[in-house]
């Protein structure tokens, strides 16, 4: 079942006001995990690290984020014309 509109957008809002925050407390534990406390690994390779799950995070909601920013396709008279 797709999903409408309306509900990508409420979707996408909760994801990111709650499950960003909570997605980048996850990545930075991790690093720290990683590091085993002892020292930060080195700027490149903590750098990588943030930038591959950056990376990540969206690929499992690229559906829901997909044509947000765009005007409602259900919404009665379409589109204003510019």
């Amino acid at each position: 079942m797709a999903l409408g509109y309306k509900a990508r957008r409420r979707w996408a809002l909760l994801i990111l006001l709650v499950g960003m925050p909570l997605y980048v407390v996850a990545a930075v534990t991790l690093v720290g995990w990683l590091a085993g406390g002892v020292e930060r690994p080195s700027v490149l390779l903590e750098l990588g690290i943030y930038l591959g799950l950056g990376f990540l995070w969206i690929l499992p909601f690229r559906f829901i984020f997909r044509g947000i920013g765009q005007p409602d396709p259900d919404a009665p008279g379409g589109p204003p014309d510019a």
